[in-house]
Protein backbone atom coordinates (compact mmCIF):
# COMPACT_ATOMS: atom_id res chain seq x y z
CA UNK A 1 0.00 0.00 0.00
CA UNK A 2 1.22 3.61 -0.83
CA UNK A 3 0.49 5.48 2.70
CA UNK A 4 0.25 8.87 0.54
CA UNK A 5 -1.91 7.86 -1.94
CA UNK A 6 -4.31 6.53 0.74
CA UNK A 7 -4.46 9.34 2.86
CA UNK A 8 -4.99 11.91 -0.16
CA UNK A 9 -8.08 9.84 -1.37
CA UNK A 10 -9.50 9.50 2.22
CA UNK A 11 -9.04 12.99 2.58
CA UNK A 12 -11.01 13.66 -0.82
CA UNK A 13 -13.40 11.40 -0.31
CA UNK A 14 -14.23 13.46 3.22
CA UNK A 15 -14.33 16.61 0.99
CA UNK A 16 -11.63 18.28 2.69
CA UNK A 17 -8.58 20.34 1.34
CA UNK A 18 -5.29 20.02 2.65
CA UNK A 19 -5.74 22.71 4.68
CA UNK A 20 -8.60 21.95 6.36
CA UNK A 21 -6.76 18.15 7.17
CA UNK A 22 -3.79 20.05 8.23
CA UNK A 23 -6.00 21.92 10.44
CA UNK A 24 -7.48 19.23 12.03
CA UNK A 25 -4.22 17.66 12.52
CA UNK A 26 -2.75 20.35 13.65
CA UNK A 27 -0.03 20.14 10.75
CA UNK A 28 0.90 22.42 7.89
CA UNK A 29 -0.89 21.98 4.75
CA UNK A 30 2.92 21.92 2.90
CA UNK A 31 3.57 18.71 5.48
CA UNK A 32 0.14 16.87 4.33
CA UNK A 33 1.15 17.78 1.34
CA UNK A 34 4.32 15.63 1.53
CA UNK A 35 3.02 12.87 3.13
CA UNK A 36 0.21 12.49 0.23
CA UNK A 37 3.27 12.75 -2.08
CA UNK A 38 5.18 9.85 -0.15
CA UNK A 39 7.95 12.26 0.41
CA UNK A 40 7.57 12.33 4.11
CA UNK A 41 6.57 9.54 6.65
CA UNK A 42 4.78 11.30 9.33
CA UNK A 43 5.66 9.12 12.98
CA UNK A 44 3.05 6.93 14.60
CA UNK A 45 1.79 9.65 16.55
CA UNK A 46 0.85 11.92 13.78
CA UNK A 47 -0.92 9.39 11.35
CA UNK A 48 -3.36 8.43 14.34
CA UNK A 49 -3.74 12.41 14.45
CA UNK A 50 -4.07 12.44 10.29
CA UNK A 51 -6.11 9.40 10.67
CA UNK A 52 -8.85 10.40 13.55
CA UNK A 53 -9.14 14.11 11.53
CA UNK A 54 -10.48 11.61 8.86
CA UNK A 55 -12.29 9.57 10.78
CA UNK A 56 -10.85 6.22 10.57
CA UNK A 57 -7.77 4.06 13.11
CA UNK A 58 -4.80 2.67 12.70
CA UNK A 59 -6.44 -0.43 12.09
CA UNK A 60 -9.13 -0.13 9.61
CA UNK A 61 -6.51 2.17 7.67
CA UNK A 62 -4.45 -1.14 7.46
CA UNK A 63 -6.40 -3.40 7.07
CA UNK A 64 -8.60 -1.52 4.49
CA UNK A 65 -8.86 -3.62 1.44
CA UNK A 66 -6.46 -1.98 -1.46
CA UNK A 67 -8.64 -0.75 -4.30
CA UNK A 68 -8.16 -2.88 -7.55
CA UNK A 69 -5.69 -1.47 -9.86
CA UNK A 70 -7.42 -1.35 -13.68
CA UNK A 71 -4.72 0.71 -15.50
CA UNK A 72 -1.13 -1.03 -15.49
CA UNK A 73 1.81 0.77 -17.01
CA UNK A 74 5.34 -0.37 -19.46
CA UNK A 75 6.37 1.13 -15.39
CA UNK A 76 4.24 -1.82 -13.56
CA UNK A 77 5.19 -4.50 -16.32
CA UNK A 78 7.91 -7.66 -15.60
CA UNK A 79 10.47 -8.72 -18.82
CA UNK A 80 12.24 -11.91 -18.83
CA UNK A 81 14.85 -12.28 -22.01
CA UNK A 82 15.67 -15.86 -22.85
CA UNK A 83 17.57 -17.11 -26.10
CA UNK A 84 15.97 -14.69 -28.22
CA UNK A 85 12.70 -14.32 -26.97
CA UNK A 86 10.94 -11.59 -24.63
CA UNK A 87 8.00 -12.06 -22.56
CA UNK A 88 6.68 -8.94 -20.91
CA UNK A 89 3.88 -9.77 -18.00
CA UNK A 90 1.61 -6.69 -18.70
CA UNK A 91 -1.14 -7.63 -16.14
CA UNK A 92 1.16 -8.04 -12.73
CA UNK A 93 0.16 -10.98 -10.47
CA UNK A 94 -1.86 -12.10 -13.51
CA UNK A 95 -1.63 -15.65 -12.54
CA UNK A 96 -4.70 -14.95 -9.98
CA UNK A 97 -6.64 -13.90 -13.04
CA UNK A 98 -8.61 -15.99 -14.69
CA UNK A 99 -6.36 -14.96 -18.06
CA UNK A 100 -2.58 -14.26 -19.04
CA UNK A 101 -1.89 -11.34 -21.69
CA UNK A 102 1.82 -11.12 -22.55
CA UNK A 103 3.40 -9.09 -25.18
CA UNK A 104 6.24 -11.83 -26.72
CA UNK A 105 8.95 -10.85 -28.98
CA UNK A 106 10.89 -13.49 -31.26
CA UNK A 107 14.05 -12.87 -32.79
CA UNK A 108 14.54 -14.25 -36.30
CA UNK A 109 14.56 -17.80 -36.08
CA UNK A 110 13.54 -17.76 -32.90
CA UNK A 111 10.81 -20.63 -31.51
CA UNK A 112 8.85 -21.14 -28.16
CA UNK A 113 8.78 -23.64 -25.57
CA UNK A 114 6.65 -26.48 -26.84
CA UNK A 115 3.38 -25.79 -24.50
CA UNK A 116 1.86 -29.25 -23.34
CA UNK A 117 -1.73 -29.36 -23.84
CA UNK A 118 -3.92 -28.24 -21.00
CA UNK A 119 -7.57 -26.84 -19.86
CA UNK A 120 -7.94 -23.20 -21.94
CA UNK A 121 -7.93 -20.93 -24.48
CA UNK A 122 -5.03 -19.31 -26.19
CA UNK A 123 -5.42 -16.14 -28.23
CA UNK A 124 -3.04 -13.97 -29.73
CA UNK A 125 -3.17 -11.53 -32.19
CA UNK A 126 0.31 -10.37 -34.72
CA UNK A 127 1.86 -6.66 -33.72
CA UNK A 128 4.75 -6.89 -36.11
CA UNK A 129 6.64 -10.05 -38.67
CA UNK A 130 4.45 -12.95 -38.71
CA UNK A 131 5.19 -16.83 -36.97
CA UNK A 132 4.65 -19.99 -37.58
CA UNK A 133 1.66 -21.51 -35.25
CA UNK A 134 2.25 -25.12 -34.53
CA UNK A 135 -0.84 -26.75 -32.91
CA UNK A 136 -0.37 -30.30 -32.95
CA UNK A 137 0.73 -31.36 -36.09
CA UNK A 138 -0.37 -28.52 -38.04
CA UNK A 139 1.62 -25.27 -38.87
CA UNK A 140 -0.30 -22.24 -39.28
CA UNK A 141 1.41 -19.35 -40.57
CA UNK A 142 -0.23 -16.01 -38.65
CA UNK A 143 0.85 -12.39 -40.12
CA UNK A 144 0.55 -8.58 -38.82
CA UNK A 145 -2.37 -7.66 -38.24
CA UNK A 146 -3.86 -11.14 -37.94
CA UNK A 147 -4.77 -13.17 -34.81
CA UNK A 148 -5.07 -16.84 -33.60
CA UNK A 149 -7.31 -18.65 -31.34
CA UNK A 150 -7.49 -22.07 -30.33
CA UNK A 151 -8.48 -24.59 -27.77
CA UNK A 152 -5.14 -25.75 -25.60
CA UNK A 153 -6.29 -29.23 -25.98
CA UNK A 154 -3.10 -29.89 -28.29
CA UNK A 155 0.65 -29.29 -27.76
CA UNK A 156 1.53 -25.69 -29.28
CA UNK A 157 4.68 -23.81 -30.13
CA UNK A 158 5.43 -20.57 -31.59
CA UNK A 159 8.44 -19.58 -33.65
CA UNK A 160 9.54 -16.91 -36.28
CA UNK A 161 10.24 -18.27 -39.40
CA UNK A 162 11.95 -14.91 -40.72
CA UNK A 163 16.12 -15.05 -41.11
CA UNK A 164 15.47 -11.09 -40.49
CA UNK A 165 12.81 -9.72 -38.77
CA UNK A 166 11.55 -9.53 -35.77
CA UNK A 167 8.10 -10.84 -34.71
CA UNK A 168 5.79 -9.82 -31.59
CA UNK A 169 2.61 -10.58 -30.63
CA UNK A 170 -0.12 -10.23 -27.84
CA UNK A 171 -0.88 -13.56 -26.27
CA UNK A 172 -3.44 -14.02 -23.76
CA UNK A 173 -3.71 -17.56 -22.33
CA UNK A 174 -6.41 -18.97 -20.00
CA UNK A 175 -5.74 -19.92 -17.27
CA UNK A 176 -2.73 -18.42 -16.98
CA UNK A 177 0.29 -20.28 -17.62
CA UNK A 178 3.28 -18.21 -18.74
Amino acid sequence: MIMGEHIKRLRIEHGLTQEELANRSELTKGYISQIERDLSSPSIATLIDILEALGTTLPEFFNEKQREKIVFTPADWFEKNDDGITIEWVIPNAQKNEMEPILMTLEPMCRSIVDLPHKGEEFGFILSGEIELLLGAKSHIVKKGETFYFDANNSHVISNPSKSKIAKLLWVSTPPNF
